[in-house]
């Protein structure tokens, strides 16, 4: 086998268009095959791929992985950190027991003391301020049956809307992209479409890192005998980017522009799907008004591509067959999110590629059971994809979990995460519970994180396997337990569902959340309006019978979905009913879409201001069953780059490396492929500086600074990219906060998603010392991965060809 730490993607098995992907089982192991006593089977859970993998166990000790080749999604393959890190369980740092703060410290207590200090605060607080003083801050790491309790308790027992993701920070903007055009959540297509197409279109998506499998599947056609055609859509020379027919470098926060200008000449070239989009789409006349004031031209000025490469991109998706686009982080975290991604959407749209094989949009999650998050009702949505302003949508909810409706918080929104934090600084929240995340290095803005979560009227649970930088600042930690020592449910970007079995023990006294859940339920009391437990589960198995059985009649229907079926399979896909129990592996091939009013998950928002549509207002132009072209003109960043702040910085993935480095931190060859902060800069941005590679230099905002070693690439003009996994529990002085990324972030989101922008912050450079002077080493970056051959792709970062022509097409 080849070494995955340094050959990212592996070896190549390139096939053909509708040929089946070709097995590659990619194993890794620390004792000899022979000695291994039994495999365990369970899935990936270190991006949102959900590659299945067995789990090889030897004396109650993981001693190694193997991918599955049956299995749908990866077909044995595994990237770098699904082969290695499960390593990360051993640590020996891992949390064993609870601690309780004590006279300004942490200190080792039983779970008894833990637990009664929690509930006796969280019950003070109930009863002297109410349910709107509760908060809960969950994760993209735990099951759906874990996520389910959570939104029961939440939702069900205590009464606050108050209950919110890390899923925010990645993927808010996919479900609510998906909302807005389709009436739902879920993505329409199937991995299997990469396998058909002929056109891929990636925007915003460094495929390549954030998702390795998947992209080993792409390369896999890309050297095939029928090779796709690509579009990347991405300020900086990814390894798809290198890859592509037309590389689109645009200025980060332009994305609704140069998607409108793709659009303008998708209709102008007389490219779209008259027939198909009379009869299933709706809006389609203020759509085409819109874009038709985007000629490449215009959108040359604003976004800093070249007109022709824009026409060029255009004539390869109006020429397309099967297309399958793509989104991710590059559009959910940037300016305009929610409205770029839909117009994503409106691309597949107007061609008619929606539905059929080979033909799709993925609004792309970031963590691996960032869906289940949506499905159970735990980051802002209500179980089963309901719709929180529909009041018989509330009922059904309030009948299954017998409770009145009036119990349900549907008065407004439930709230999102950044939201939450701000009731915490305003001191209206009393009571916050961490889950299984990090918010005081993920968070932007972390100075104001940091004093939030520290407060001295907060009381803060963390939940977690590690003594985090959150951890540090809370009053009581639970030691948790991770993948492998427990079970559960999750589903992946392409609804694919997988069953995780537990391999084996966690360490000391660490717990399941679910198992935690379940004794505050008890402990505080919780019960439904006829006296009994309102969560009456013993294990997570009827938790799953419970929320698929809430979920029958929904898009997301998983009613048929038992753990039975899913032990031994390689995945099923829901819907997932009596009449489709295989799975369902396309949506709407029909074209009905769930927009009605009486069965979409939402009404819908106004795109520039994220004003919530009413029942009423969504009723008198109800779509009954038609996708939504929605139009949105765009709009300049409110924070530019200007003297002071000459340089957009933005954030992002490593491939050795997860969120904050909780865990991968932790695996010696994912840590030393990738052991600190880098900060990558075009050579013409470094030299009047005289920073060369390995330099460390400062890069400062009006919100803070970090300090790192510079790294030169080829990526465009104006823009600093920095990785966002390095907090400070690795380093010899964690009160010295000049490493995370996000000391340099500020506090905004998008209106719709309520999505932060990481994505677009005005910085300044400073060199601090030479690399042989103060520098530190980057070991491997991603300009040094193994690559396929790929030439430069046309439009690749090129330079402004003009000016503005106005004040509204400032470049941001």
């Amino acid at each position: 086998m080849s070494d995955r730490i340094v050959d990212v993607w592996g070896p190549r098995t390139p096939y053909s268009s509708g040929a089946p992907w070709p097995i590659r089982v990619d194993q890794r192991l620390t004792v000899p095959e022979a000695e291994v006593e039994r495999w365990v089977p369970t899935a990936c859970v270190l991006c949102s791929n959900g590659c299945g993998l067995d789990i090889a166990v030897r004396q109650g000790r993981m001693v190694g992985v193997r991918g599955r080749a049956g299995d749908r999604v990866n077909h044995g393959r595994l990237g770098p950190k699904g082969l290695h890190g499960w390593q990360a369980n051993a640590s020996a740092d891992r949390l064993t027991q609870p601690l309780v703060r004590t006279d300004g410290r942490l200190r080792p207590t039983d779970w008894d003391t833990a637990m009664d200090l929690v509930v006796d605060r969280s019950r003070q607080v109930l009863h002297d301020r109410g349910p709107l003083a509760l908060g809960f801050y969950t994760s993209g790491q735990l099951f759906a049956e874990e996520y389910y309790a959570q939104a029961l308790i939440a939702r069900g027992g205590i009464g606050t809307p108050h209950l919110d993701g890390n899923t925010r920070l990645c993927t808010a903007t996919a479900a609510s992209a998906l909302i807005e055009t389709f009436g739902s959540d879920g993505n329409p297509g199937s991995y299997t479409d990469i396998d058909q197409c002929d056109t891929l279109l990636l925007v915003g998506h460094n495929v390549a890192t954030t998702q390795t499998v998947l992209w080993a599947r792409m390369l896999d056609r890309l050297t095939g005998p029928d090779r796709p055609r690509l579009v990347v859509v991405d300020p900086r020379a990814t390894p798809a980017a290198r890859e592509a027919d037309v590389h689109l470098a645009l200025r980060p926060g332009t994305n609704v522009a140069l998607l409108n200008g793709l659009l303008h000449e998708i209709i102008a070239q007389g490219r779209v799907a008259e027939e198909w989009v009379r009869a299933h789409t709706t809006g389609y006349r203020e759509l085409a008004r819109v874009v038709g004031e985007y000629p490449p031209e215009r959108v040359s000025r604003i976004c800093g591509v070249p007109p022709d490469a824009i026409r060029d991109a255009a004539h390869l998706l109006g020429t397309a067959r099967r297309l399958v686009s793509t989104v991710l982080q590059g559009v959910y975290q940037s300016h305009q999110a929610t409205a770029a991604a839909i117009q994503v959407n409106n691309i597949n749209l107007l061609r008619g590629m929606i539905g059929r094989p080979g033909c799709t949009v993925f609004q792309m999650n970031g963590q691996p059971t960032a869906q289940n998050t949506r499905e159970t009702g735990a980051d802002g949505n209500l179980p089963g994809f309901r719709n929180w302003q529909n009041p018989h949508h509330v009922r059904e909810i309030a009948e299954a979990w017998n409770v009145e409706p009036s119990r349900i918080p549907h008065w407004g929104p439930p709230t999102p995460a950044m939201e939450i934090l701000r009731y915490c600084a305003e001191g209206s929240i009393g009571f916050l519970w961490v889950t299984g995340t990090n918010p005081a290095v993920s968070l932007p803005d972390l100075h104001r994180v940091r004093s939030v979560l520290g407060r001295g009227g907060l009381f803060l649970v963390v939940s977690d396997a590690f003594r985090s930088e959150t951890a540090e600042l809370a009053d009581v930690v639970l030691p948790t337990a991770l993948w492998g020592e427990k079970t559960g449910c999750f589903t992946n970007t392409d609804r694919t569902v997988h069953l995780s079995e537990r391999a084996i023990d966690p360490p000391g006294e660490a717990r399941a959340d679910f198992d935690i859940l379940l004794d505050y339920a008890r402990r505080m009391d919780l019960r439904d309006k006829d006296g009994r437990p309102l969560l009456r589960w013993q294990g997570p198995e009827e938790a799953w019978q419970d929320f698929t059985a809430l979920t029958r009649g929904r898009p997301c229907d998983q009613s048929a979905l038992s753990y039975e079926r899913l032990r031994g399979g390689g995945g099923i896909q829901w819907p997932c009913t009596h009449r489709a129990p295989e799975g369902t592996e396309r949506l709407y091939t029909d074209h009905v879409f769930p927009t009605g009013t009486d069965r979409c998950e939402d009404f819908g928002h106004d795109l520039d201001t994220g004003a919530q549509y009413s029942a009423d207002e969504h009723r008198a132009h109800d779509p009954a069953g038609r996708a939504l072209l929605r139009a949105a003109h765009y709009r300049p960043s409110p924070d530019p780059v200007d003297e002071e702040y000459p340089l957009l910085l933005t954030t992002g993935r490593l491939v050795h490396h997860w969120h904050t480095r909780t865990k991968t931190g932790r695996v010696p060859e994912l840590d030393q492929a990738a052991p600190d902060l880098r900060i990558e800069l075009h050579p013409d941005d470094a030299r009047p500086f005289g920073i060369t590679d390995g330099d460390l230099v400062r890069v400062r905002s009006r919100h803070g600074d970090i300090v790192g070693p510079a790294t030169l690439s080829g990526h465009r003009p104006g823009t600093v990219f920095v990785p966002f996994h390095y907090g400070y529990w690795d380093q010899a002085d964690p009160g010295r906060h000049t490493r995370a990324a996000n000391e340099v972030t500020h506090t905004a989101w998008d209106p719709v998603s309520k999505q932060p922008v990481f994505k677009l912050t005005p910085v300044r450079l400073r060199k601090v010392a030479d690399a042989a002077v103060g520098g530190r080493p980057v070991v491997i970056s991603e300009d040094a991965l193994s690559a396929t051959g790929g030439s430069t792709a046309a439009g690749a970062a090129p330079a402004p060809e003009a000016a503005p022509e106005s004040a509204g097409d400032e470049p941001r």
